[in-house]
């Protein structure tokens, strides 16, 4: 039973500018470069049959490609962080394409998404970090400059039965 998701892969060149952040953060588990991603839409765990209709739908989406702008760091969880992601500045055709995900994702039988759509990159999630860690982490990172890209697809991805983390395999692409 396959675990997927939907997101956008992060280019080569805007990973490495991602990755010259990591380190300096006493319990923090960092991401691989390879693995830095925008999250469109969790589907989680499903069975071959749901896969195939989701792979069929996904084929059918036809929105511009957004401009992707990672706007600075911050962190989840607030006094208990559990983790440290570059945020992405919301845009229309951003929320446009993740709302099509998600009522596509509906019509084969998901159920809606829980969550608030947040996009970020995650670059590490955190163990046990103190709140005063964390600060003197986002503080020593100075002034982050934003970054934009055009990505020229989405993917279907698929991750390790675990909790977090990669390895993802992108089970199919689709054009943007």
């Amino acid at each position: 039973m396959p675990r997927l998701f939907t997101g956008i892969e992060i280019p080569g060149e805007v990973a490495d500018a991602l990755a010259s952040l990591r380190g300096g953060l006493p319990g923090a588990r960092w991401a691989r470069p390879s693995d830095y991603h925008i999250t469109l839409r969790f589907i989680g765990d499903i069975d071959g049959r749901t896969a195939s209709e989701i792979e069929d739908t996904l084929a059918d989406v036809r929105i511009d490609p957004p401009v992707i702008t990672l706007s600075g760091i911050d962190t989840f969880g607030g006094n208990r962080p559990h983790s440290v992601f570059a945020s992405v500045a919301s845009n229309r055709t951003l929320l446009e394409l993740q709302g099509e995900h998600e009522r596509r994702l509906r019509r084969v039988g998901l159920p809606p998404e829980k969550r608030k759509f947040t996009p970020h990159v995650t670059l590490a999630r955190l163990r046990s970090a103190s709140v005063l860690d964390v600060a003197d982490f986002l503080a020593s990172r100075g002034i982050f400059h934003s970054i934009s890209f055009k990505p020229d697809r989405f993917v279907l991805f698929s991750a390790r039965e675990q909790v977090g983390g990669g390895p993802y395999l992108v089970e199919a692409a689709y054009p943007l």
